[in-house]
Formats: C-alpha cells, sequence, structure tokens
C-alpha cells in the first residue's frame, strides 16, 4: 500500500491559493484572458506582505479539475483558497470570485465585476486591484474572528495585534497592543498601529495624558520605520501618527506613496494618503485618495472615508455638501466626536440656527472640548482658522461673528 502524504503545516501567517478561474464561455481564448486574470491577482496579492500567498505553479496544477477546496487546502498548507469564474458575452465580460475558508468550506466573500473587453489589460488591472482591495480586509476579520475563539491564555502577539484591530481605537484596544508589543518588542504591525492608535486617542481628546501619549505615538512609529521594509501598511500607519505630530508633512507623502508604490491595492493607505493631503492643504486630492479607498474597500472605509472627504469639502467651504458625508461617518461611529465638531461648524456657517446647538450638545456628551486645545494637524492657517471659527460661531460666541468676515464665509 502507498503511503498517504501528511498534510502540509499552515504558516504562521494567513495564507491564501488563488486557483485558475473557470472559463464559461464557449470562446476558448477567453481561456488566456482567465489565466491572465489569476495571475494579476495573485502579483496584487503579493503586495500584501503580512498575507503568504501560493505561487502561481503550484495553484496552477489544479487547472482543469474538480476542486475539492478543503483538499487544495491541506495539500497547498493554506488556510484560504479564492476561486472564480470568467463569462463573456458580447463585448463583454462577467467575472466572479469567491473567498473560502479551506479548513471548514465556508464561504466569506464573494463578489463579481462586469467590463468592457476593449481593453483587456486594463480590465485586468481594475478587478485584480478590487479583488486585492476587497479580500485584505475581509481576510483581516476572518483572521480576527478565528482568534476570538482562542483561550486567552493562547494568545500570541499576533492574536493580540488581531483583537486590537477589530476594535475601535480606544484606551481598552491599546491595551491589547501594548501586550502584544510586551510579548514581541519587534512585533512591526502592532507598533505601527499602536503609533497611529496613540495618535487617535491624542486627537479625539480621549485620553487626559496628552503628552505622554504623543510622545509614546511617535517613539512607536519609529520603532516600526526601523524595521518597516517595504511592509505598505507600517510605512502608512507610521507616517499617518509623525505627520499627526509635526513631522514634515512633504517627507511624509512621499513615504505614504512610497507604501502605496508597494502595494497600490492598499485601501488603507489610500485613506491616509487623503489625509495627509488634507493637513498638507491639498483638499481636491484628499478627495480623490478617499475616493480610491473607497472603491477598493467600500465596506471597510466607509466611515472614515466618509468623514475624510466631509471634512475637506469643508476646508474647500462646500458646507451644504459635506454635511452628508459627515452625517453618515458620525451615524456608523457615533462616539468619535471629531465629524461632530466638523458638523458644528458646517452648520453655523450654513446659517442653522438649531442644528448647530444641537450638534454641540451631542458633541458636549462625548467631550468637554468642543473646540480642541491640541495643536491641530492642518498646516494651512487660514484652515485652521477656518475651522475655529466655525466652532465659535456654533457656540454662539460673538467673536466668531466679526472673525467670519474677514474668512470671506
Amino acid at each position: 500500500m502507498g503511503t498517504v502524504e501528511a498534510p502540509l503545516a499552515l504558516p504562521d501567517k494567513p495564507s491564501i491559493a488563488v486557483l485558475p478561474f473557470h472559463n464559461l464561455s464557449s470562446d476558448s481564448e477567453q481561456e488566456y484572458f482567465a489565466d491572465g486574470m489569476v495571475e494579476e491577482i495573485i502579483t496584487a496579492l503579493s503586495c500584501i506582505r503580512w498575507l503568504f500567498v501560493i505561487a502561481r505553479n503550484s495553484s496552477f496544477t489544479y487547472k482543469g479539475q474538480a476542486i475539492d477546496v478543503k483538499r487544495v487546502g491541506r495539500d497547498l498548507g493554506v488556510r484560504y483558497v479564492l476561486e472564480g469564474s470568467v463569462r463573456k458575452g458580447g463585448g463583454r465580460v462577467r467575472i466572479t470570485a469567491q473567498l473560502i475558508d479551506a479548513t471548514n468550506g465556508a464561504h466569506l466573500w464573494a463578489d463579481r465585476f462586469d467590463g468592457s473587453l476593449e481593453d483587456v489589460f486594463d480590465l485586468q488591472n481594475q478587478v485584480a486591484a478590487s479583488v486585492a482591495g476587497v479580500i485584505e480586509p475581509a481576510l483581516q476579520a476572518a483572521e480576527t474572528a478565528r482568534s476570538a475563539h482562542r483561550p486567552t491564555r493562547d494568545l500570541s502577539a499576533y492574536d493580540l495585534y488581531l483583537r486590537a484591530f477589530a476594535m475601535s481605537p480606544t484606551p481598552q484596544a491599546f491595551q491589547l497592543l501594548e501586550e502584544a508589543i510586551a510579548r514581541d518588542p519587534h512585533y512591526v504591525p502592532a507598533l505601527a498601529l499602536a503609533a497611529s492608535w496613540c495618535m487617535n486617542l491624542v486627537s479625539d481628546g480621549s485620553t487626559p495624558d496628552g503628552d505622554r501619549n504623543k510622545q509614546k505615538a511617535i517613539e512607536f512609529a519609529h520603532r516600526a520605520l526601523a524595521v518597516a521594509g517595504d511592509d505598505s501598511g507600517v510605512l502608512a500607519d507610521a507616517a499617518f501618527a509623525l505627520a499627526c505630530f509635526g513631522e514634515d508633512i512633504d517627507a511624509m507623502i512621499a513615504l505614504v506613496d512610497r507604501a502605496l508604490g508597494f502595494n497600490p491595492s492598499y485601501a488603507r493607505g489610500w485613506y491616509i494618503s487623503g489625509f495627509l493631503r488634507l493637513w498638507a492643504g491639498q483638499t481636491d486630492l484628499a478627495i480623490e485618495h478617499a475616493g480610491m479607498a473607497l472603491r477598493l474597500s467600500p465596506r471597510a472605509q466607509a466611515v472614515t472615508s466618509s468623514w475624510l472627504i466631509g471634512a475637506a469639502l469643508f476646508f474647500s467651504r462646500r458646507f451644504a455638501e459635506a454635511v452628508p458625508r459627515l452625517r453618515v461617518a458620525i451615524e456608523e461611529r457615533p462616539i468619535f466626536p471629531t465629524p461632530r465638531r466638523f458638523l458644528a461648524a458646517c452648520y453655523a456657517y450654513m446659517g442653522l440656527p438649531d442644528e448647530a446647538p444641537a450638534t454641540v450638545a451631542r458633541l458636549r456628551a462625548l467631550t468637554p472640548e468642543v473646540i480642541p486645545t491640541y495643536p491641530l494637524p492642518f498646516r494651512d492657517p487660514a484652515h485652521r482658522e477656518l475651522y475655529y471659527a466655525g466652532l465659535r460661531l456654533a457656540l454662539g460666541e460673538e467673536t466668531a461673528l466679526r472673525g467670519t468676515a474677514s474668512l470671506g464665509v
């Protein structure tokens, strides 16, 4: 009797195989398009440094076979499998894809993409970017759910990081990150996220110890950059924190541009780039980059990108357009005070005497600081004054009425 090969052990980070897509068209030439599509997706996913991606040569050994996803997972030593199909009709093509947990066969995500065959290579690039952009947060959610079922006594730095990542940036979540760093002082994702979240705690006024958390954010960011290499997430998060606390904004934009060069499908990177553009006073680019984040990952980036766009519209003095964006952000994350500040200022400039004080009252329930006392990251003095004057006006302070005249509002 022949020996049965033992299943390959799963690597110590999330792992995925992209199987050949099925050609559902009668046109055999679409086989080349389908294969090219898979190659582009493999390349895009390989840019996600925390993800172990099986090479094309291994995954394509299953081409033309009836697929048992669980067997594929055991054979290749991967936890996740992406499979799909391509169907051509006239000059159009429909591509479907689904992400499956190979350990239990559970479907984690599915979507379809339609496009024109006029430019095959452009279509392949667009679909690959979209798939990679959506799969990254889907995999993070799946890994977080899996980690949540592990016994507390058995948590690794990776597990602690995942549990923190799934939470809002609160002191409790930050404590998990500090535990992860204590277990592994060189665990780069935790260092970068800790820097970003220290920044959030300070900028939201969520911590009474702002100066200490500012210094911790800067320290964590520099420690992360020292070992970041070409990890897009680490580069972007570290740049985010350092830019917030006064580091040269052009240098930090260059750092995020570098991160996006390594991984153009990184939705959070585009979101961070949008914020840095906002802080630099480049409101049109801020809106454009937030839109890129939304296109790549519409569910994961909906809240943060909405308030980023709302803030950029505010600084462009398009107050009525900013309001619905800010309201979306508030509805999704009601404990986050900053969008409420921008909304109150919008209402004040729009001359809505009921909405502005009502928004201020709800803001006071979250924080005693309606007008923030910490240094703002906006480099343009006119933007800072527009923001402060709008909040003073929302509070009904007469000084704001005189100030707004000089702002042209």
